[in-house]
């Protein structure tokens, strides 16, 4: 079964990465680092991407009948999207099982349709 592992955090906690310098931003990405070899060697991630900040998101949308594209996301929430894994694993559990072994912050599992 394949899920999407979403890494989710605060545009604070994202704020805090473009001040890190070289080498605290090495540190600090460590343990993601070492949990996306992990998965990968064992064949469980599939697909994925790390993505840039908010601040670089553009959003299409529909505006009094035509589509237009504005700065920023779409969802007006505290939490962005800091990046994505594909996973193929036997189960929901399995799944749920790699969510929380993140080093990191909130982590959303979101089946995908499979045809």
């Amino acid at each position: 079964m394949k899920y999407m592992l979403l890494f989710v955090g605060t545009r604070e906690s994202q704020d805090q990465w473009d001040t890190m310098t070289p080498e605290q931003l090495h540190a600090a990405m460590g343990g993601a680092e070492t949990w996306f070899e992990k998965y990968t060697q064992a064949g469980k991630i599939t697909g994925g991407l790390q993505l840039q900040g908010y601040k670089t998101v553009t959003t299409a949308q529909d505006s009094n009948g035509k589509r237009i594209v504005t700065d920023g996301p779409f969802i007006e929430s505290k939490e962005v999207i800091g990046g994505f894994a594909i996973v193929d694993v036997k189960d929901l559990e399995e799944a749920q099982e790699m969510a929380k072994s993140w080093p990191g912050g909130p982590v959303e599992v979101w089946p995908a349709v499979e045809r």
